[in-house]
């Protein structure tokens, strides 16, 4: 059984399930509290993002796609991109959130838990063969 798990998280896409929804979990965490709190509502989308985004590429570099970045510098560039990445994401997202609660009068806590998954399967397509590219042939 521990073969068959350990197997299972070899594949990158299983990993980025997996720490996707832990980076997703930091997203809606976050904007519940920050709205609990009284932020505004893009405010409270944007700050949350954006601690989605830095927790995303801790885990993305390291776990799941597992680049070989020795030194704080060879993070320079996959960071970049992975910001470039994260930044287009974000604008659908924030649109969406936007859409979904302010246009078509949704909860909003459903208009952002729906537009995780466009931006979950966005994000690792970027990942995967936009951002974390560097560093595996070295």
């Amino acid at each position: 059984m521990m073969k068959w798990i350990r197997k299972l998280f070899e594949s990158s896409v299983v990993r980025y399930v997996f720490f996707g929804g832990c980076t997703t979990l930091v997203n809606l965490i976050s904007f519940y509290i920050l709205r609990k709190g009284g932020v505004q509502l893009t405010a409270a989308n944007v700050i949350s993002i954006i601690l989605a985004i830095l927790f995303a590429y801790v885990v993305n570099s390291k776990f799941v796609f597992q680049d070989k970045c020795e030194k704080l510098l060879d993070h320079i560039r996959p960071f970049c991109k992975f910001i470039s990445a994260r930044l287009i994401t974000m604008v659908i997202e924030v649109g969406g959130v936007w859409l979904l609660v302010e246009v078509l009068g949704m909860n909003d806590m459903l208009g952002k838990f729906l537009t995780q998954f466009i931006v979950l399967a966005l994000n690792y397509i970027f990942s995967k063969f936009f951002v974390f590219t560097t560093g595996k042939n070295k």
